[in-house]
């Protein structure tokens, strides 16, 4: 009886970062506490435009329109912000 070993190849899990999504406004910072994983920078990077998008849309119909960011970083760093700044002149009509 012979006995046969073959090689199966290891699958390994794709490396994935935890991102967390700090929410900074005129009156503080909001601290992510749960953060999301990501394969890549660049899912954190569209995660953050979506995140950005939706407060455009509540501060839009706000009296006040406040300057604000989204803050993201990792266990280890910050990794990058995304912002939305309202600038406004005033003109008469």
């Amino acid at each position: 009886m012979a006995l046969m070993l073959t090689s199966v190849p290891i699958q390994r899990a794709a490396a994935v970062t935890r991102y967390y999504f700090d929410i900074r406004d005129d009156t503080g910072l909001y601290p992510d506490e749960e953060g999301l994983e990501f394969g890549t920078q660049q899912e954190a990077e569209v995660e953050a435009a979506h995140a950005l998008a939706d407060l455009a849309r509540d501060i839009a119909v706000m009296d006040e329109r406040r300057d604000v960011s989204v803050e993201v970083r990792t266990d280890a760093k910050r990794v990058f912000q995304a912002a939305l700044i309202f600038r406004c002149s005033r003109t008469t009509q």
